[in-house]
């Protein structure tokens, strides 16, 4: 089997993670929560000794741990997870050192030490940030290190939130350059249906259209969570579709899925590993602004995955400014793509239908570049709209 650009195998299927050099693993407020609802020693200690146990088998772990806003709602006379930002960011900055304490001691009992990396979504788009953040990930295993990472709650705005672990364990897979990906919740697999009804176990997504028909579920009973069922599957679609494949199953099965047994659901990794900045902007960015653009445009951005020109775009709506993620629509209103526009919308109507030699000519060499560069756009939709 051909090596991934990390060096390392990829994980071909569920037994393989038995023998992955390296894994990332999240899990979710729900599995952690006592029923008085702080967070539930006896949880956390059974999942660090599962996760030491498969580091002293040797692979890899970095875990990625909701449960610090959870963790704060108790000392804060908090009866549930608040829904004022705010609030929550008080919650998670009394939490987040409780959480870590008591991991520490969790892994202590096993000689492993643990380290706590907090991160927005900014620190993996920004290049300079990113590149910090892989370095100081990569020099903790090297030490046998786990590291244990959460979204920095205290300092995210709504606008620059993951919305949930999930989704940030998904890209700090490819951060890492892992070879597979494990979700784990309150339920032990996706079904194809509500379990309470007799609905069968998805042992295998091979791809999206295995998922077509299936009603997936939202957040847990606990309601300390933000996501539910929902998200796992869209992490380990996200996952699958850039190159890592991903297991979606419980905690309680946590030990039995790190030695390759047939439990939870498998999504197979379906595609290739891409800038993780892509990624972001594919299933995770804040879209402010639209850019509708005429036939021949469609085609250059979709089909032959070129540049967006002034020429080639008809319409500006939203208010955004340069660098902002937009989405590329065409006349019927299908999104083609997304992408980093290089323009504000206050600078972009006058541009409209214009060539880049025309508009240098006029307003100077400053404007002589495309509206979206191709290294700052994901195409969405391939080819052009039905005329």
């Amino acid at each position: 089997m051909a090596l991934d650009q990390s060096g390392q195998r990829p994980v071909a299927d569920r037994a393989g993670l038995a023998t992955a050099g390296r894994i990332v693993v999240k899990v979710g407020s729900s599995s952690l929560t006592s029923v008085t609802g702080g967070i539930s020693g006896e949880a956390l200690v059974g999942l660090a000794d599962v996760l030491a146990a498969r580091r002293a088998a040797g692979t890899e772990v970095i875990l990625v741990s909701s449960g610090a806003i959870a963790a704060g709602l108790a000392p804060l006379g908090l009866p549930r997870r608040p829904a004022q930002l705010s609030t929550q960011q008080a919650a998670a900055s009394v939490g987040q050192g409780l959480l870590m304490a008591q991991y520490s001691q969790a892994f202590a009992a096993h000689g492993v030490i643990v380290s706590q990396i907090l991160l927005t979504a900014d620190d993996l788009v920004r290049r300079s940030h990113y590149a910090n953040a892989h370095r100081a990930m990569e020099r903790l295993l090297n030490f046998g290190v786990v590291p244990i990472v959460n979204e920095n709650d205290t300092v995210a705005s709504h606008e620059i939130r993951f919305g949930d672990n999930d989704r940030l364990a998904a890209l700090v897979a490819h951060l890492v350059k892992a070879e597979a990906l494990v979700l784990l919740s309150d339920v032990d697999a996706l079904y194809d249906g509500p379990p309470s009804a007799g609905a069968r176990r998805i042992p295998l997504v091979a791809s999206p259209l295995d998922l077509e028909g299936v009603t997936i579920g939202r957040t847990g009973k606990a309601g300390v969570g933000t996501g539910g069922m929902v998200t796992k599957v869209e992490a380990a679609t996200i996952a699958a579709s850039s190159g890592i494949p991903a297991l979606v199953t419980s905690t309680a099965n946590a030990g039995a899925a790190l030695r390759g047994e047939d439990v939870g659901t498998w999504f197979t990794a379906t595609g290739k590993r891409q800038p993780i900045r892509l990624l972001w902007l594919a299933h995770l960015a804040r879209v402010l602004g639209t850019l509708v653009l005429d036939d021949g445009a469609v085609r250059a951005v979709g089909e032959r995955r070129r540049s967006l020109l002034p020429a080639g775009v008809t319409g500006v709506s939203g208010a955004f400014e340069a660098g902002d993620p937009v989405q590329l629509v065409a006349g019927d209103g299908s999104v083609v793509a997304r992408g980093l526009v290089n323009y504000s919308s206050a600078e972009l109507p006058r541009m409209l239908g214009r060539s880049t030699h025309d508009l240098a000519d006029e307003l100077g060499s400053e404007y002589e570049r495309s509206v979206v560069h191709v290294n700052d756009l994901v195409v969405l939709r391939p080819g052009s709209p039905a005329s």
